[in-house]
């Protein structure tokens, strides 16, 4: 049998961590082993647990949740931190990232998004809420130079479709279902994408297809 996905709860609201763990708690793949009511608490029960996904919020009383995020990834580099926050600012999100987080979710996000979104943070995925997904690209495409390469011709057409429905922000089950194929097909379609175009994650992906016209521009 697979182990549970062990998940540590960060948040100082209580009724909010309870119906988190409620949820988690209804589906065998994951255990919540704890919870904590401030960013400094938060650390300190990461280093002492050891969970696989910290859920982070980002406003708490003393320790923010992007500095605990950030002292998190320092001493447990394998964890898989994601910020669950009713924030949608540009910087906070930037900064998350930037500080080492694996994904960024609003807490309005629904549950069946919410717990694919823990599984394919497992597997290795950003997770990004789609309605901050043109925030992410407008937010790092300021300044930026323009890309050096492009290699869109390496692409199929079915990939550059992917690719399309990646920059907006779709998981790959919502793309699974808009072009009518299996999850794991667009799973594998997209490795393919990350090869080909020598990125490391669907977050550079999105940026990626932006930047070099494959989806509208944020404004």
């Amino acid at each position: 049998m697979t182990e549970p996905i062990r998940v540590l709860i960060v948040d100082d609201h209580a009724l909010f961590r309870s119906g988190i763990r409620l949820l988690l708690q209804r589906n065998p793949e994951f255990a919540v082993v704890g919870e904590a009511a401030d960013g400094l608490d938060g650390v300190k029960r990461a280093l002492e647990l050891k969970p696989d996904i910290v859920l982070m919020d980002r406003h708490m009383p003393g320790v923010s949740g992007l500095d605990a995020i950030r002292l998190i990834r320092q001493d447990i580099p394998a964890a898989r931190v994601i910020m669950l926050t009713v924030s949608e600012d540009a910087d906070d999100l930037t900064a998350a990232l930037q500080g080492g987080a694996c994904g960024y979710l609003l807490k309005t996000v629904d549950a069946d998004v919410f717990l694919d979104a823990l599984r394919r943070a497992m597997q290795g995925d950003s997770v990004v809420s789609q309605e901050m997904t043109a925030k992410l690209v407008a937010s790092l495409r300021k300044g930026a130079e323009p890309a050096a390469h492009n290699h869109l011709d390496r692409l199929t057409p079915r990939e550059r479709e992917i690719l399309t429905h990646v920059a907006a922000g779709l998981s790959n089950k919502e793309i699974a279902r808009k072009i009518d194929v299996a999850e794991n097909t667009v799973k594998i379609h997209l490795q393919s994408i990350l090869r080909k175009l020598e990125l490391n994650n669907r977050v550079q992906a999105a940026i990626y297809a932006v930047e070099h016209g494959l989806a509208a521009a944020p404004v």
